[in-house]
């Protein structure tokens, strides 16, 4: 009788075990399988983007698309920014009579931080759910295929273009950035804080570094790699109809956000930790 009631325990035990595990290795299995399919995705784009043929009006369209229509929100995001900074830092050192410190903490906090990060979630917003939208939409109308049928490889039309016009603009917009943002802190600090506009500009000048911009500028082509990384990808795969674009366009900027801030914390340890 003993030995029956601590069998079914075993047995109960046992199913409990197995329902564990399998309630873990789904989600498991399925983060490994994406992951591979990610790994696939970005080997055959990056192939596509350096071997032929070309199509040059396409990525001049795709510049045009990321850089120009997405300058005004940058332009807008970076002043303000620079504006902040200029009157928190004026508002702490004002305590220690380090005023004089306001414009080279303007200036490291846009060109390293500010301009690439602000530039790259903006664009994020709004060009890598513009991207997801649009190709989700050619695969759910079945006109990805079509272009399969016509002999037209998919990633040199479709991804390339957009791969490389990300890497191309996004270090521009994050220039422009960085000259609107330093210019929004030198707005406040002359015309509301009071600063001399010579020596504030002076200090600007023999503290600017070119490994600041340098930063910046590669923080942007990676940024811009991996919205439209992302777009392409999260559309290219989507699925379902119209509820599946939707997903693919939230996956797209969720996850084009959530890298960009990973990657702003790993590549400013890689070059300022000693």
């Amino acid at each position: 009788m003993i030995c029956y009631h601590l069998q079914g325990i075993c047995l109960m035990f046992k199913k409990y075990i197995e329902n564990f595990l399998r309630a873990l290795g789904k989600p498991l299995i399925g983060f490994i399988s994406r992951l591979g399919e990610l790994s696939l995705f970005i080997t055959r784009a990056l192939y596509n983007c350096f071997t032929p043929p070309f199509y040059p009006k396409l990525l001049l369209r795709q510049m045009v698309n990321i850089g120009f229509y997405s300058l005004p929100v940058v332009a807008l995001t970076t002043v303000f920014a620079g504006m902040v900074i200029a009157l928190q830092t004026n508002a702490g050192f004002s305590s220690y009579g380090a005023e004089s410190a306001v414009a080279s903490v303007v200036l490291i906090a846009v060109t390293r931080e500010l301009a690439p990060v602000f530039s790259g979630l903006m664009v994020a917003g709004r060009i890598g759910a513009a991207m997801a939208a649009e190709i989700g939409t050619m695969r759910v109308t079945e006109q990805i295929d079509a272009l399969s049928t016509l002999s037209t490889n998919p990633y040199k039309y479709l991804v390339a273009p957009r791969l490389l016009a990300g890497i191309i603009v996004l270090p521009l917009l994050v220039l422009i950035g960085d000259i609107i943002g330093i210019f929004g802190g030198y707005t406040v600090a002359i015309y509301q804080l009071d600063y001399n506009p010579a020596n504030y500009i002076n200090t600007t000048i023999n503290e600017l570094q070119t490994i600041d911009v340098v930063t910046g500028l590669i923080k942007g082509a990676v940024f811009g790699f991996i919205i439209a990384l992302m777009g392409c990808y999260n559309g290219y795969k989507s699925k379902g109809g119209a509820q599946g674009v939707g997903e693919a366009t939230t996956n797209a900027v969720v996850t084009s956000s959530i890298l960009i801030l990973i990657c702003n914390y790993i590549i400013t340890g890689m070059i300022f930790t000693k």
